[in-house]
C-alpha cells in the first residue's frame, strides 16, 4: 500500500505509526516511498509506565516481525487519546489509559533512542486517511467509536484552529432536551451516535451492543428502531456542521462503528436526504454524495501516525493553525 513520500533521516529508513488505543496498538512499518512494510497490534497496559513500556514492546516487536533493526527506524509517530501537545509530546487527561498526564515523546525516546512524535489519535487518523485516499483540498475525518471526534486536513495539513479543537463535532449540542451527556450538556452529537451513549442506552448485555441494536431493529424491536435512528440523526448531524463550518469538501468516516459497513452508510445517506428535503439550500450541497467509509481494518490511523513522525519539523506536515 503507498501513501507518501518520506524524508530520509540521517539514514535511517523506516518510519513506525502506532495507534494507541484502550485495549490494543496498531503499529506499521513504512517505507520511505510510503509503503507498507509491515503490520501488528499488541495490547495497551495501563498507566503511565505500562503505556511506555507496551509501546516500546510493539515498536521491537514490529521490527522483528517485519525483518528490521531498531537503529534502522528514522521516527516514531503516536496517535493517542486526550490532549496532546504536539511541540512537546506530552499527553493529558487519556482517562481510558489510565494517564493523567505523561510527557510520552521523551520517555519513549530515551527508552529506544529514537525520535518520536505524539498527535492526538483522531487528528493523526484524519492525516492517514487524507492521504491514503488521495484526498487533495479539504476534508474531515468523522470517527465513529466509543465516543465522536474529528478532525480536519486542509492541503495536506492538520487544521487545528486557534485553540486544537477545530472539528470537535462530538460535543455540540443538537438536542437541549436530549440525553446527558458524560461533558455535562444535554443531546451532545456524541449521546446520538457514539458507542459507548448506544450501549448504556440499549441496557442489554452483548459483546457487540451497537450491532445488537440494529440486529433488533431490523426484527422491528421498537427500542433499537429508535436507537438506530439516533445513530443516523446524530451522524448526520456531525456531517453536517463540518461541512457547513469549515466547508469541506469530503467527509470520511472511520471508527469502530464502521464494521456496519453499509447498514451505517445507507442510514447516514438516508437521514441527510430527509433533512435536507425542506430545505433548497441544503439540498444544493449534496452532503449524502460527499460522504465516504474507510473499510474495516483501516491503517490510517497508524499510517497518519507515521506522517506525523517522519516530518522532519512538527510543521512540515501538521500546521497548527
Amino acid at each position: 500500500m503507498k501513501g507518501a513520500d518520506f524524508a530520509d533521516l540521517d539514514g535511517r529508513q523506516i518510519r513506525v505509526g502506532l495507534d494507541v488505543g484502550g485495549t490494543k496498538i496498531d503499529a506499521v512499518a513504512v517505507s520511505p516511498s510510503g509503503d507498507i512494510l509491515g503490520r501488528l497490534r499488541r495490547p495497551t497496559g495501563w498507566g503511565d509506565d505500562a503505556v511506555v513500556e507496551s509501546i516500546v514492546l510493539a515498536v521491537g516487536a514490529l521490527a522483528d516481525e517485519t525483518g528490521f533493526e531498531v537503529s534502522d527506524i528514522g521516527s516514531v509517530g503516536i496517535g493517542i487519546p486526550g490532549l496532546v501537545d504536539a511541540d512537546t509530546g506530552r499527553v493529558l487527561h487519556a482517562v481510558n489509559l489510565g494517564v493523567e498526564s505523561l510527557d510520552l515523546a521523551v520517555r519513549a525516546q530515551q527508552a529506544l533512542g529514537v525520535p518520536f512524535r505524539v498527535e492526538n489519535d483522531v487528528k493523526a487518523a484524519a492525516l492517514g486517511a487524507a492521504v491514503l485516499r488521495g484526498v487533495t483540498g479539504s476534508m474531515a475525518y468523522l470517527n465513529l467509536g466509543t465516543g465522536v471526534a474529528a478532525g480536519i486536513v486542509v492541503d495536506g495539513r492538520i487544521w487545528r484552529g486557534a485553540r486544537g479543537t477545530a472539528g470537535e463535532v462530538g460535543h455540540i449540542s443538537v438536542d437541549p432536551n436530549g440525553r446527558l451527556c458524560g461533558c455535562g450538556q444535554r443531546g451532545c452529537v456524541e449521546t446520538f451516535c457514539g458507542g459507548g451513549a448506544l450501549s448504556r442506552a440499549w441496557g442489554r448485555p452483548g459483546a457487540l451492543p451497537v450491532k445488537d441494536i440494529f440486529d433488533a431493529a431490523d426484527a422491528g424491536d421498537v427500542t433499537a428502531l429508535a436507537l438506530r435512528a439516533d445513530l443516523h440523526h446524530g451522524a448526520a448531524a456531525a456531517v453536517r456542521v463540518l461541512v457547513l463550518s469549515a466547508d469541506v469538501e469530503t467527509v470520511i468516516i472511520g471508527g469502530g462503528l464502521t464494521a456496519l459497513g453499509e447498514r451505517l452508510e445507507l442510514g447516514i445517506r438516508t437521514s441527510l436526504r430527509a433533512d435536507a428535503e425542506t430545505s433548497p439550500f441544503m439540498r444544493s450541497l449534496h452532503l449524502e454524495e460527499r460522504i465516504e467509509l474507510l473499510a474495516p481494518g483501516s491503517p490510517a490511523a497508524a499510517f497518519g501516525a507515521a506522517l506525523v513522525g517522519a516530518s522532519v519539523t512538527e510543521k512540515e506536515i501538521v500546521s497548527h493553525g
